[in-house]
């Protein structure tokens, strides 16, 4: 058997995960040929939390491309570097393996997290909740939408009790009804009710699926009571309020409801511009000032597309062999923008312009000429000239104006605006985010 055996299994898996995955995970994780035998093989990384993440994600993984390698079925040991043996992560048994959902992202820390205004409440929040469990702020309900940080910072805050010594269970809502539906079918509620209750934090992920599921309600209803006597830590998230959560018991909105309830906005433009340059540290790419100021007004709020699209330009940017310029850049994302372009309509612009500025969306599609009408109708121009792939004629048709000419005229009107008047820049921004989050969550 080849002394480069490990080697070879890492080779392969490399060639079968993404580069972001490989770089954040695989690339430090080595072969320790020493204390490896032909049914054992052992593999070591730098700590205990990015050990049982690897374990989690590509164990079984690592145990195929290893007896391809070899022949051989070996047992895959993730160890520690310099730890004591109680650390090892072994490869766990199928009576183990149902537990590994529990296991979190080690990536998501506090410290990798982007604060700003947008969401400034719901990190302080889930910093006091990770310092002080079980007490001021239980349960702690955090709500936004697609992508903003929220499964972060729940994870953040299992992270941080994690390494305090806590037992921790994270799951997603689907993940716990999974584990329900299965329990109730064999007949072992007992074993479900041990997992849930004998916890020191529970973490629950998109709770908003648990509508009209009247009888998992009632099972939760009690695994919360449980928790919450023994001052136990409940973080929930979702992608609304509890009491907009359609077909949830009186009852269960309550308890939500007696702690803390946070929401999370969309970043403004000085917290996305952040949140690019994190990014960009985090996956070690190097981006000019000026990309990435363009990244930030042309994507939208939705975090993990923002470094999605950050990786996507830094592999082309390998494969093509290409520095990454500005001009490099806007044709990177050209596909993007155009499908995102796509998604969104005037009718949507105007009914959400319509709705924070509190006039009538009939208002602004005729010719009344009120200073109040008149800055929503040049507003929802400026959007839909920006956020939609219709040309200048067409939004000239929808609004029943003259021509193009007339549309020409209202954008550079609210340009000149806009340069001169921070606030309502500020409001349009806003305003632009809440479109694009709301066709991502449609």
């Amino acid at each position: 058997m080849s002394t480069n055996i490990g080697q070879k299994v890492l080779d392969k898996l490399k060639d079968e995960i993404s580069q972001n995955e490989y770089n954040r995970y695989i690339k430090h994780l080595k072969y320790d040929e020493k204390s490896s035998r032909s049914d054992i093989a052992i593999f070591t990384t730098n700590n205990i939390l990015s050990a049982k993440w690897i374990k989690t994600k590509y164990q079984k993984k690592l145990a195929h491309l290893y007896e391809i390698e070899s022949g051989l079925k070996a047992e895959i040991i993730i160890d520690v570097k310099n730890s004591k043996s109680k650390q090892r992560v072994k490869a766990v048994s199928k009576k183990e393996q149902s537990n590994q959902s529990t296991l979190l992202n080690p990536s998501f820390t506090f410290n990798s997290f982007v604060q700003g205004s947008s969401n400034a409440l719901a990190y302080n929040v889930s910093k006091a909740v990770a310092e002080t469990p079980g007490k001021q702020y239980n349960p702690l309900f955090i709500y936004g939408g697609v992508g903003l940080g929220k499964t972060h910072l729940m994870q953040a805050i299992g992270n941080y009790r994690f390494n305090m010594g806590d037992k921790i269970i994270y799951n997603t809502f689907e993940q716990f009804l999974n584990r329900y539906t299965n329990h109730l079918r064999t007949g072992t509620m007992d074993r479900f009710r041990d997992y849930y209750r004998n916890c020191d934090i529970l973490l629950i992920d998109d709770i908003q699926f648990i509508s009209r599921k009247e009888q998992t309600q009632e099972e939760f209803f009690h695994t919360f009571n449980e928790l919450h006597s023994l001052s136990k830590q409940i973080v929930i998230t979702s992608d609304r309020a509890p009491k907009k959560i359609a077909g949830l018991a009186d009852r269960l909105k309550s308890r939500f409801e007696w702690g803390m309830l946070v929401d999370i906005n969309p970043p403004e433009l000085e917290t996305k511009i952040a949140i690019i340059k994190k990014k960009s540290e985090l996956n070690g790419i190097r981006l000019d000032e000026e990309i990435v100021n363009y990244l930030a007004t042309k994507l939208g709020s939705n975090i993990r597309e923002i470094e999605g699209t950050i990786i996507k330009i830094n592999a082309m940017s390998s494969l093509l062999r290409q520095k990454i310029t500005l001009e490099f850049t806007k044709n990177a994302i050209e596909d993007y923008l155009s499908e995102k372009k796509k998604s969104i309509t005037i009718d949507t612009i105007v009914d959400i312009v319509a709705q924070e500025l509190n006039v009538k969306p009939s208002d602004i599609k005729s010719k009344k000429r009120a200073k109040k009408i008149v800055e929503a109708r040049r507003i929802s121009i400026y959007l839909a000239r920006n956020l939609t792939p219709n040309s200048m004629p067409q939004i000239a048709i929808y609004f029943g104006m003259k021509d193009h000419s007339a549309i020409s005229h209202a954008m550079k009107k609210i340009e000149e605006i806009i340069e001169n008047d921070e606030n309502l820049k500020v409001a349009i921004e806003e305003l632009s985010n809440k479109i694009e989050t709301l066709k991502l969550q449609n």
